[in-house]
C-alpha cells in the first residue's frame, strides 16, 4: 500500500496541473485516496456538476487518464473525481459482490463520505452528481445507483454489469437514467452473463427499463463505421417515455472487447464524450428542461 500511495504522490506532483490534486479522507479508520480535477472555469460562487469515474479491478485512479475526462471536464465545465479502490488479495477492487464477496470494504459508505467532503470544500450542484466507471468500476456505478440513489442523478457503465448481490439488494429511490456501453465479444465481463457472478446486459437493462416505466421497444440507430480497421461497429438502442422523462441508452459495440472505446478497441465512438453527452441532459429530478 505504501508503494501505491507514493505512486499517487509522485504522479500528482510531476504530471498534473495545479487544478488536478491528489487528496484523501478517512473512512472506517482507513485513509481513502482520490484524484480531483477542477476545470479552469471553476467559480465557487457557482455550483458545478460532479462526475465520479471508477477504475477497474486491479487498476488505480491515476490510470484513468486514458478516459481523457480531464479534457472533457475543462471543455464542459464540471468537476471530475477518480476514487481509489482498496486492496483485496493483492488486487485493488470495488466491493460489489460477485468475485469480491470476500471483501469487507464499505465502498458505498466511502463514496457517501467522499461526497460530503467534496461538498464542504467545493460548490457542488447536489442535483447533478453522476457516476461512471469501467469494468469493476461499472459494477460500482450500478451499486451506487441501487444503494446511494438519493444522491445520484445518472450513471454510465463501460464494460460493467450487476452482480447477483447488487441486483437482489437494489433499491433505487427515483427514476434513474442509465447508459450502458458494452462489447459483444467482451471476454472479461461476458455480454450474456454468467449465473455464478454476473448478470447479462439484457437482464440489467430489463430491470432498469421496468423500474423507470420506459417503452418496452427501443429505437435504434447505427453509428457511422468511421474506423474499419477496428473490426467493430456501434448500434445505439434507446428506451423512451420513461418516468420523469429519463431514458435508458445502450451502445452495443458489435465485435467489441473489454475496452474503453475511443481510447482503444472500437474508435467509432468516444466513450467519455458519449457519457457526458448523456449526463448533461439530466439532473436528479429527470430531464433538464432547458
Amino acid at each position: 500500500m505504501r508503494k501505491l500511495i507514493f505512486l499517487f504522490l509522485y504522479i500528482s506532483y510531476i504530471s498534473f496541473a495545479q487544478q488536478t490534486l491528489f487528496q484523501s479522507i478517512l473512512h472506517d479508520n482507513l485513509e481513502r485516496h482520490y484524484i480531483i480535477h477542477i476545470p479552469d472555469s471553476y467559480n465557487d460562487k457557482l455550483s458545478f456538476p460532479l462526475v465520479l469515474c471508477f477504475h477497474g479491478y486491479g487498476g488505480n485512479a491515476s490510470g484513468m487518464s486514458y478516459t481523457n475526462f480531464n479534457y472533457v471536464s475543462d471543455t464542459a465545465n464540471f468537476i471530475v473525481v477518480y476514487p481509489q479502490g482498496t486492496l483485496m488479495k493483492g488486487k485493488t477492487h470495488w466491493n460489489v459482490g460477485g468475485w469480491t464477496l470476500d471483501s469487507n470494504t464499505d465502498d458505498v459508505g466511502f463514496i457517501s463520505n467522499l461526497l460530503d467532503s467534496l461538498s464542504e470544500n467545493y460548490n457542488i450542484n447536489q442535483s447533478r452528481i453522476y457516476i461512471s466507471g469501467m469494468s469493476n468500476g461499472g459494477y460500482m456505478s450500478f451499486l451506487l445507483a441501487c444503494q446511494l440513489s438519493e444522491r445520484i442523478a445518472a450513471i454510465a457503465s463501460v464494460t460493467g454489469s450487476m452482480t447477483p448481490q447488487t441486483f437482489n439488494l437494489c433499491n433505487p429511490t427515483h427514476s434513474t437514467p442509465i447508459l450502458q456501453i458494452h462489447g459483444t465479444n467482451d471476454q472479461v465481463v461476458p455480454y450474456n452473463g454468467n449465473p455464478k457472478w454476473t448478470l447479462s446486459i439484457n437482464h440489467i437493462l430489463k430491470y432498469w427499463i421496468n423500474y423507470n416505466n420506459c417503452d418496452i421497444s427501443p429505437t435504434e440507430i447505427y453509428f457511422p463505421d468511421i474506423n474499419i480497421k477496428d473490426q467493430s461497429t456501434v448500434k445505439k438502442r434507446t428506451w423512451l417515455n420513461c418516468d420523469s422523462s429519463v431514458v435508458i441508452e445502450h451502445l452495443i459495440v458489435n465485435g467489441g472487447g473489454h475496452d474503453w472505446f475511443g481510447a482503444w478497441g472500437n474508435m467509432d465512438i468516444n466513450s467519455s464524450e458519449e457519457i457526458w453527452r448523456f449526463f448533461s441532459k439530466f439532473d436528479i429530478n429527470g430531464r433538464i428542461s432547458n
